[in-house]
């Protein structure tokens, strides 16, 4: 093994572990608290699917939850995130989530929100990178910031390599992953209650 693929592989374990860990961690660029909710170690060890109550998830905020030992994001988007997802698609390199996942996209999330109708402005997602497997770090607030572009639209950064994903998780052109963060199966039990890791069609 390369030198380059120890550390991308040090790093990628230390961030995932970092986004699994119990805890409020505060995103100071979009000004949004990340909290974790911690499945029971009989769940996590089985991949079973994880109930998660979203009633606290205010818009602009994103709450991350651990489903098979991975991170998934659970991010309310405001009005404003939802308009800016209608004008990038000419700069993503797969905007209807057409090409082959590590995890079948199902269709209910192959729009331009890669989310549910009933509830459209709620992404959820898997944080890992396509690229190596990095968890990416949230810029969800728009406009000029270090390491993006003056013309920012919101989203989600890479810090390895610097791959950058929009508001629906996608990624952009031109950018060493290969493809969008993965949308996990998931179906909502309420208007403030959802399972991840099952839908209709039964269990990942």
């Amino acid at each position: 093994m390369s030198n380059e693929k120890q550390v991308d592989s040090g790093r990628r374990g230390l961030l995932v572990a970092t986004c699994a860990a119990g805890g409020v961690v505060g995103v100071s660029t979009a000004g949004v608290l990340v909290s974790t909710f911690q499945p029971s170690e009989r769940a996590k060890a089985a991949g079973a699917p994880v109930e998660v109550d979203i009633a606290d998830v205010k818009p602009g905020e994103m709450k991350v939850v651990e489903w098979r030992g991975k991170p998934v994001w659970i991010l309310r988007r405001t009005p404003e995130m939802m308009a800016a997802l209608e004008k990038d698609s000419g700069d993503l390199a797969d905007p209807n989530s057409e090409k082959e996942y590590q995890l079948p996209t199902p269709a209910y999330a192959k729009n331009p929100y890669r989310a549910r109708a009933e509830h459209k402005e709620v992404l959820v997602t898997v944080g890992i990178c396509s690229h190596l497997g990095c968890s990416p770090s949230s810029r969800l607030a728009s406009g000029a910031q270090p390491n993006l572009p003056d013309n920012w639209p919101g989203g989600f950064l890479c810090p390895c390599h610097g791959s950058t994903f929009d508001l629906s998780a996608r990624v952009f052109k031109n950018k060493p992953a290969p493809t969008n963060m993965d949308v996990p199966p998931y179906m909502y039990l309420s208007d403030t209650r959802m399972v991840i890791g099952k839908d209709e069609k039964g269990e990942a």
